[in-house]
């Protein structure tokens, strides 16, 4: 076995009213609060949106590690947003209606905010973006090509979306719908290499559909920041063990991708169209409805599918030691229903939109 692979996680979290639920645009107010804590470099970081703010961890080998950070980052944020006045909520999308929030200052969000309207950026979605380290810009776009067929299952375990602007919108990741209506944002294409990837970025630049480079919004891409692989297909999760499970799924399946391409083997062949069919009925069903088995084009129940995920990634989970981590947790979200499934419980129980912020809320720290 190797060196483990670094693993981080970023978190977008949305700012609300602690009473009522609904979106509060105060993010610069929040990072303010937490800044003589924090020290120069900053522990919550702005997005796009004013009602959102994100946090990034540290680099780890050690889950444990990941998990301290993690809860760190989340104490920091809520302990912030007390300060003035609001609450942090693990919800990918806004659970209550809101008006739409105006954008974060500075330049780059602006031209965001104008290009591509108050419907995409007004409401704004909260994902979590594993980074997973990677030697170079080359290994990151190989082993994105021989990921792809997986993620759907990822996308799946992370739905925390049913709920956006008071309705159950009948997706178990609502998130994923708003965040299609960027002009790159899915699958990533296959790429033969790093720089057919950066060229088709420049040509995208060029065309003005996007502003940046940063623009590029597929589920797996290289950082333009960091030497990492960036994965990006999940909601954010409600608590920190939950967002740990994933990181650690993930990057399992980058060490499994990995040994493919040691071994020359090639890309999956899975068609564009099929794997967008799997895109869709993650987002859709979530864990409590049929997956798409991309491999046979068949329908399989979506906890069949993460089987065959983990029996996929067991020898790197096993030479990780993360193997009774990921099996405690897939076990728990099993029992107790995914989190789409556990905030839709709330409301069958006789509660609102407004007891699902509120038990959000509390997950935060859980």
């Amino acid at each position: 076995m190797g060196e483990l692979l670094t693993v981080g996680v970023e978190e977008e979290f949305l700012l609300a009213d602690p009473v009522s639920g609904v979106a509060m645009p105060v993010s610069e107010d929040v990072i303010a609060a937490d800044a003589p804590a924090a020290g120069p470099a900053g522990r919550l970081k702005p997005e796009t949106s004013l009602a959102v703010v994100e946090t990034a961890s540290e680099p780890h080998r050690e889950l444990s590690r990941l998990a301290d950070d993690l809860r760190s980052l989340r104490s920091a944020a809520a302990t912030a947003a007390e300060a003035v006045g609001c609450a942090v909520l693990p919800c990918a999308t806004e659970p209550l209606p809101a008006p739409p929030s105006p954008p974060t200052g500075g330049e780059r969000y602006r031209r965001i905010y104008e290009k591509y309207g108050a419907r995409t950026f007004g409401h704004m979605t909260c994902g979590m973006h594993i980074h997973i380290g990677m030697p170079d810009r080359e290994r990151a776009v190989a082993v994105s090509n021989h990921l792809r067929p997986w993620l759907p299952a990822l996308q799946a375990l992370a739905a925390n979306s049913p709920y956006a602007l008071g309705e159950d919108t009948g997706w178990a990741s609502f998130r994923s719908v708003w965040w299609g209506y960027m002009p790159v944002a899915g699958p990533a294409p296959l790429f033969p290499s790093a720089a057919a990837y950066d060229a088709t970025l420049d040509q995208l630049v060029a065309s003005g559909v996007i502003l940046d480079r940063k623009m590029a919004y597929w589920f797996a891409r290289p950082s333009e920041f960091v030497p990492t692989l960036e994965v990006r297909v999940t909601d954010v999760c409600p608590t920190a063990g939950t967002a740990v499970l994933l990181a650690a799924l993930t990057r399992a399946l980058v060490a499994t991708c990995q040994e493919e391409l040691d071994a020359g083997a090639p890309p999956p062949a899975v068609p564009g169209p099929l794997l967008a069919a799997a895109h869709w009925q993650a987002a859709r069903y979530g864990m409590e409805g049929d997956a798409v088995d991309v491999f046979t084009g068949h329908p399989v129940p979506a906890w069949t599918w993460v089987e065959k995920l983990v029996k996929h990634v067991t020898p790197a989970l096993s030479d990780a030691g993360d193997l009774a981590y990921v099996t405690s947790g897939l076990t728990e979200l099993r029992a107790n229903g995914s989190w789409a499934a556990r905030q839709r419980g709330i409301v069958s129980a006789g509660g609102g939109p407004a007891d699902v912020a509120a038990y959000l809320a509390s997950a935060l720290l859980t």
